[in-house]
């Protein structure tokens, strides 16, 4: 059997933790057949209140200043996500609306 290597990390790391909010069996019951069947998940990302060891209980402070408690899962998690290709037709609004307000006399 391998023994597992606990990994410390600091107060005020940046982290990711993971906590299962509501188990399948307690969703609401006008929830959709295929969300019941699994459960809440929380995933949230903030600076550790206390030094602690991946893959173990922990407390962040989020951005917004809240403290949320649960399994500590990432040290210095990435954003990962996108907002897709950009969309031609978008991509002059900025110029075009600064030279309407320039044009106002609202921007220089």
């Amino acid at each position: 059997m391998t023994e597992r290597v606990k990994q410390s990390v600091k107060k005020d790391t940046w982290v990711e933790i993971y906590q299962v909010v509501l188990a399948a069996g307690e969703r609401a019951p006008q929830v959709p057949d295929d969300t019941r069947k699994v459960p809440l998940e929380m995933r949230a990302r903030g600076w550790l209140v206390e030094p602690a060891n991946l893959n173990e209980a922990a407390e962040i402070k989020t951005p917004a200043g809240r403290h949320l408690w649960g399994t500590l899962i990432e040290i210095n998690p990435a954003y990962t996500h996108g907002f897709g290709p950009p969309i031609p037709e978008l991509t002059h609004i900025g110029s075009e609306v600064r030279a309407l307000l320039r044009d106002k006399g609202l921007f220089t």
